[in-house]
């Protein structure tokens, strides 16, 4: 339908799409009908993206992300490996949130929202523009690793080797990136994020072991 494509791959809610129905009889009526024909995708409630097979564009799971629920951004395993920083592909759609944790389970996959304090949340944000056609929000690469150990609940590092073993072992971390990190990101991180303890060890093990 020529008068969806428009929205693109843009998540838009019912009222912007009962505004282009506007000419039927029942554009509520027709929004349940597209859905039940796969042209519009439900996303949750009041929360639509239009099929590819219209838009002819592919769809943003990053992007939906950033829609589906906020403020959040794109980080832990999924902005990590977006980074190149940990080998494997992450299926879950992970952001972090100032509000509570939420989950998502929509035909696209699911989404979870992992909580945060509000004064860490807005620390090392990236927008991310894709083809100048779109942009969404991601954690910086320092942002990314500090909220992984900042919101697991089975980390707790208490020494340099300790840590060196869960990047290795556990991420399969590539220190050559790392050298290149903002160590201001991580410094505000411990200033306001849970963890202290564990992201002052790797703020340490970045200076003196990744930079030599």
């Amino acid at each position: 339908m020529q008068e969806l494509k428009e929205f693109g791959i843009i998540p838009v809610d019912f009222k912007a799409i009962s505004s282009k129905l506007s000419l039927y009889k029942s554009p509520g009526d027709k929004v349940s009908s597209l859905e039940k024909s796969n042209i519009l995708i439900r996303l949750k409630k009041g929360l639509f993206i239009v099929s590819p097979d219209i838009t002819n564009q592919s769809i943003s799971k990053e992007l939906i992300g950033n829609h589906l629920y906020g403020p959040s951004y794109i980080s832990l395993e999924n902005a990590l490996s977006f980074y190149g920083l940990i080998p494997e592909r992450v299926y879950t759609t992970l952001s972090v949130t100032s509000k509570r944790k939420k989950s998502y389970n929509t035909p696209l996959g699911v989404f979870e929202y992992i909580t945060v304090p509000v004064k860490y949340f807005p620390i090392g944000i990236s927008q991310e523009i894709v083809q100048r056609s779109y942009a969404y929000l991601i954690a910086t690469p320092e942002k990314a690793l500090c909220d992984l150990i900042v919101t697991k609940s089975g980390i707790r590092i208490q020494s340099l080797k300790a840590l060196n073993e869960y990047l290795v072992q556990d991420l399969r971390v590539d220190f050559d990136v790392i050298k290149k990190w903002d160590l201001t990101i991580i410094d505000d991180c411990i200033k306001y994020g849970y963890k202290k303890v564990e992201l002052r060890l790797l703020r340490k093990f970045i200076e003196n072991e990744c930079r030599i």
